[in-house]
């Protein structure tokens, strides 16, 4: 059983608080775990999800499609229970340089780099608008596309509109809209889907 018990009662809580809902199934799958991280029930309305977003990251799951992550923070929060289900590679795209390029950032100029190597991976930005900007703009000019991208950058600065990007671009898609967003969100939304994935066997 891959979620703990105290997880389970939990998620008996957040469903008698949540009630009636918009969400399908696995829609609401994700939601919950990511309320269960944040203890924010609006991600029940933030949350975006494109036509077949969640079957595409189940079924690339399930391939062991590498995880491309922003920042390492959300490398280490899906360690645990990929190790447990499919084992698929997880990069952290800041862990691959050293030095960013000119006038980019470390977590952009790893993601470029993470790009040009698995351009069909699963992308989870869950803190660099930058990054997502970026990974946005190579996917427009690239001929293969990731299998899922999870736009979830929190903040200030750059953030919704690095949100609205992805919004434009043809690719299976999970987003938050708005500010919100972050390592903690990023992480349940890959968890749920590894779950749903596992379950789904």
């Amino acid at each position: 059983m891959l979620n703990h018990p105290i997880l389970e009662q939990s998620f008996t809580i957040i469903d008698q608080e949540v009630g009636q809902h918009n969400l399908n199934t696995l829609e609401y799958a994700i939601a919950r775990r990511v309320i269960h991280a944040t203890a924010d029930f609006d991600f029940i309305n933030l949350l975006t999800f494109s036509p077949n977003a969640i079957s595409n990251g189940m079924i690339s799951l399930q391939k062991k499609t590498p995880i491309i992550t922003d920042v390492t923070m959300v490398k280490q929060g899906i360690t645990t229970l990929v190790n447990k289900t499919f084992n698929n590679p997880i990069i952290s795209a800041i862990e691959q340089v050293s030095d960013p390029l000119p006038g980019k950032t470390r977590t952009e100029t790893g993601l470029l780099k993470c790009f040009q190597q698995y351009p069909n991976a699963i992308y989870v930005i869950g803190n660099a608008p930058t990054a997502l900007i970026a990974l946005c703009q190579e996917i427009s000019q690239s001929n293969v596309k990731p299998s899922l991208v999870i736009g979830v950058t929190v903040g200030f600065v750059s953030v919704v509109e690095s949100k609205q990007l992805l919004a434009k671009i043809d690719v299976p898609q999970i987003r938050v809209e708005g500010r919100k967003g972050g390592s903690a969100v990023a992480c349940a939304i890959i968890n749920a889907l590894l779950i749903l994935a596992w379950d789904s066997q």
